[in-house]
Order: structure tokens, then sequence, then C-alpha cells
């Protein structure tokens, strides 16, 4: 989880600027990274607070941006349902997309050891990004122009670096192009839903390749 942790540095100090920089004070913008524990949806959370967004367009947005951690859910739960609760709530709690992206392993999960791996792993990679958005805040009070240095950036080069590995198929690889064709299309039509409608898109071209290719 190191590389990753470090992947995500930007990141997290442009969420602890951004955030106070907002209007939160430092144990508000602190808390976010404690308790939501979510990158995307936090930047979006607070750049919709800080312009009064409605209470509904704030849930909806969150819920919406988070909604992938179900699939996520359900991809492990064959292997997570027989734990005991403790263990699911725990590694429910940390499962990010670095986390998952690490779970493609046949041996995940399946004794003590390697849950105590994965605990370890998302714990790491909690306490690394609750630490940046601590640097974040204090360099959000001291440099008022942090948001502006293209540190975003960061949340795309994640994303591409946990993508790329898991294109294996002519389905994932259509996902992917569908994803980013109309994502770029639709953000330059000024569409609001323009990632939500993108994502549902490529969800449904490679599901239809799979099973097209699975009955051939």
């Amino acid at each position: 989880m190191l590389p990753l942790s470090f992947a995500v540095l930007p990141w997290g100090i442009l969420f602890g600027s951004l955030a106070v920089q907002r209007g939160f004070d430092w144990l508000e913008a602190q808390l976010f990274s404690g308790i939501v524990f979510g990158g995307a949806v936090q930047i979006v959370t607070v750049e919709l607070m800080a312009n009064n967004a409605s209470l509904f367009t704030v849930l909806f947005s969150a819920f919406v941006i988070s909604s992938r951690h179900f699939l996520y859910g359900l991809a492990l739960r064959e292997r997570l349902s027989i734990k005991p609760l403790r263990w699911r709530l725990g590694l429910g709690f940390l499962l990010t997309d670095e986390l998952f992206a690490l779970s493609g392993d046949r041996r995940a999960y399946r004794n003590r050891f390697r849950l105590y791996y994965a605990l370890g792993a998302g714990g790491s990679f909690y306490l690394a990004w609750n630490l940046w958005t601590f640097i974040g805040i204090f360099a959000g009070t001291s440099l008022p122009n942090l948001t502006e240095l293209g540190l975003d950036f960061a949340i795309a080069a994640t994303f591409i670096a946990l993508v790329l590995p898991g294109i294996k198929t002519l389905a994932s690889f259509a996902a992917a192009v569908v994803a980013g064709v109309t994502s770029v299309t639709f953000t330059l039509w000024e569409f609001d839903l323009s990632l939500v409608c993108a994502a549902l898109l490529a969800m449904c071209v490679g599901f239809s390749i799979q099973k097209i290719r699975g009955q051939a």
C-alpha cells in the first residue's frame, strides 16, 4: 500500500487545503477524512456544501459517487460473509479503491494471516490519508493559492494506475474506452451527470460484450 499511499499525497493535501479555504475549521476538515474516508466524495461534498447546495443534492451526489463500494462489497461477499462481524465491519470501512485493487489475489482474506494483512494494508492507508489531510489543512492556512496548483490531477492519476492492471479482457478494455470517451464528451457538453452516465454506459457495454462472448 505504500506506493498508493504516497500517490494520493497530493489528493489528501488538496482536500485539506480546499476544506479550510471553503470555510470549514481544521477539526471539521480532519473529521471528514476520519469518518467519511473517501477522497472523491469528500472533495465533491465540500464543494457542494460551500456553494450552499441543498441537502438532497449533497446526499444524492455522495450516494452516486460512493455506490461503487457496494459493488466492491458484492465482489468480496463470498470471501468475507463467513468471517465474524468485527472483521466484516472493520474491513468494510477500510475497503477503498486501493485496498480493493489488492484484493484480486485468490488467497486474499482466506485465513487469519491474510485478514491481518488486509487490515494492516487498509489501516496504513487510512493513517496516511488522515496525515495528508492534516498537512493540507496546515498548508491551506499558510498557502491560500494551493488549490490552484493542479493537485486535483492526482485523482485521475491514481485511478488510472488502479484501472490499467485490471484491463485483461475485451470486455474490460471496451468498458474503459467507452468510459473515457463518453465522460470527456459529456463534460465538453457541460452535462451535469457526465461521469455517472459515462460509467453506466461503460458497464452496459462491458457486460454486453462479456455476455456475447460467453454465449459464443
